[in-house]
């Protein structure tokens, strides 16, 4: 898609395309509103900026379209293949690591009563987990915030990779 198409659809289905970076209506409905773009890089800059703005409670909402990190996603949506994509470096064949993943998640839930998300895209699933197990040592507040940073890269990743 090119940055002209974005601008000239219609509100839904505008909406609709940008969605599935991330389900945060406030944050839906900026990009849209805001449109048009004269470049990807300016909706980019947009999209980061309006993702310093969410609250603890719309990247909580957030998460629940997420899946767990080394968990495949099913389902068809484009929710579903961004993550498949993002995730393609954890390998579900090193059983030792995928334990190891599931542990670590299972604690981080229990810490933080949230999933754990990490930009998933372009890093191995070593640093994936060594980024979790640091992750577990941080207080509550200091974890939201790394949290929603690390949600707002991962949308802003799956937005500029709508376009060509």
């Amino acid at each position: 898609m090119q940055i002209e198409d974005f601008n000239t659809m219609s509100e839904a289905a505008a909406s609709a395309t940008v969605r599935p970076c991330a389900a945060i209506d406030s944050w839906v409905q900026a990009l849209v509103a805001g449109r048009p773009y004269a470049s990807v890089a300016e909706l980019s800059a947009c999209a980061t900026a309006r993702a310093a703005t969410w609250t603890g409670a719309e990247v909580q909402a957030a998460l629940a379209d997420h899946p767990r990190i080394g968990e495949r996603p099913s389902g068809d949506g484009a929710s579903a293949a961004m993550s498949r994509r993002e995730q393609s470096t954890v390998d579900g064949d090193d059983a030792d690591l995928a334990r190891r993943l599931a542990e670590g998640n299972r604690r981080y839930e229990e810490t933080f009563d949230r999933i754990y998300l990490v930009r998933a895209a372009g890093r191995s699933a070593e640093d994936i987990l060594a980024l979790l197990e640091e992750r577990l040592t941080h207080d509550p507040e200091t974890e939201l915030a790394v949290t929603a940073g690390q949600l707002a890269e991962v949308a802003v990743l799956r937005l500029e990779g709508l376009f060509t």
